[in-house]
């Protein structure tokens, strides 16, 4: 029986000695957090069109810029008369959100007794902060007149972007 009482004994040391050395359980807890951000649709309409005046063609090719604030500069040859706009978009969204703005790089003017001519656009700005009242931004270009360029009413459509960043 004596030998029976020493393992007994030696096993019971061992495993309060196992017990001694693991590590301590324990349990945590914490939360987590859900988020969500909402931004308005964004509305985006044309309140002006890009207007390059009137054009009295020469014998020579030339051009007609429009600055995106509305500044024309007629080419040599031609003579260019009236009102000059640069086309004005207004953006609606999220107050304080940044929009990306964009869109064509040109766009062919088709003419109402024939012809073509083609115009380079260029944007006042690549992205806009809104505001509490939305934001705005310029389309201008650079048309391309032929020489003796057909007479007519010249329309040309082309498509922009505003998208949030």
């Amino acid at each position: 029986m004596r030998k029976f009482g020493m393992k007994r004994a030696i096993v019971g040391a061992a495993i309060a000695a196992l017990a001694l050395n693991a590590p301590a359980a324990h349990a945590a807890s914490a939360n987590g957090t859900a988020t969500a951000k909402i931004l308005r649709q964004i509305t985006l309409t044309n309140t002006s069109a890009l207007q390059y005046a009137t054009i009295i063609s020469g014998a020579t090719a030339s051009t007609v810029a429009v600055s995106t604030s509305g500044a024309a500069t007629c080419g040599a040859g031609l003579t260019c008369t009236g009102t000059t706009t640069a086309a004005n978009f207004d953006v609606q969204g999220t107050n304080g959100a940044v929009v990306l703005v964009g869109g064509d790089a040109s766009v062919t003017l088709n003419g109402s007794l024939g012809g073509t001519m083609a115009s380079t656009l260029s944007y006042s700005a690549a992205n806009i902060t809104l505001g509490a009242t939305g934001g705005s931004f310029q389309v201008g270009g650079t048309l391309s007149v032929g020489a003796n360029q057909t007479a007519g009413d010249y329309t040309g459509t082309f498509n922009v972007t505003a998208n949030y960043q």
